[in-house]
């Protein structure tokens, strides 16, 4: 199965999770272009899930980590990144994203 991967964006047109990815070396973002592949290609072996979101875990550098949510069964929003130092709160993050996603999609519905 593959899967459509799409970055979340604010009310404002901006990306989370291009700030993050646009302050990694080149190596560390050619590893993360990498796994968004993968995840396209339906490879969600390395994701963990919980409280509603995913995070895949890459393990090299200083063990990035990609934040995720999955609107259903095709498609994949990517909510931020960051690395095992910051995990906590880059979690807390992701998941205050995923429910303003939740929200504003529940929100365009209504219309």
């Amino acid at each position: 199965m593959s899967y459509k991967v799409v970055e979340y964006l604010r009310e404002d047109g901006t990306s989370p999770y291009e700030e993050w990815f646009m302050g990694l070396d080149t190596v560390a973002a050619a590893k993360i272009t990498t796994v968004k592949l993968k995840m396209e290609q339906g490879n969600l072996s390395k994701v963990k899930w919980f409280r509603g979101i995913g995070e895949y875990r890459l393990d090299w550098g200083p063990d990035y980590r990609v934040y995720i949510g999955r609107d259903g069964e095709r498609l994949i929003i990517l909510l931020g990144g960051g690395t095992k130092k910051g995990q906590q709160k880059d979690i807390d993050r992701a998941e205050t994203i995923w429910e303003d996603y939740k929200k504003r999609k529940a929100g365009q519905k209504k219309k």
